[in-house]
């Protein structure tokens, strides 16, 4: 079964706040993406009985391996397709909204070949 796009949001989200902050927290998320705690804590309890996250007693929020092999994949197709985006002349900001409505529908196939010209570059 396909995580929905949210579901990769929210991932992708968790993954970016575990490379800076010690913890994450579902307040933490909700402030990175401008979301209500409510709107958060459903989603964190649909993706923790997924098996996508752990979280502890205390609250913080850990990827699972299965959640962070989605988090990567996703957070990967971003930056490269915002590379690609900004290689061919469109503006930073515009660039990286673009990718991130697009990273979660391109084919593999495709990506593949974007990537492959980013990397040649």
């Amino acid at each position: 079964m396909r995580l929905q796009e949210s579901g990769e949001m929210y991932l992708e989200t968790i993954l970016i706040l575990s490379r800076k902050l010690e913890h994450v927290r579902s307040l933490d998320v909700a402030g990175h993406m401008g979301f209500s705690k409510p709107s958060v804590s459903r989603a964190v309890n649909l993706l923790k009985n997924a098996g996508y996250l752990n979280m502890d007693p205390t609250g913080y929020l850990t990827l699972t391996d299965s959640g962070r092999a989605i988090a990567e994949k996703i957070y990967e197709r971003h930056n490269i397709l915002a590379r690609f985006f900004i290689s061919i002349g469109v503006d930073q900001e515009t660039a990286f909204e673009d990718a991130c409505k697009i990273e979660h529908y391109i084919s593999d196939v495709t990506f593949d070949k974007i990537k492959q010209l980013v990397d040649n570059r």
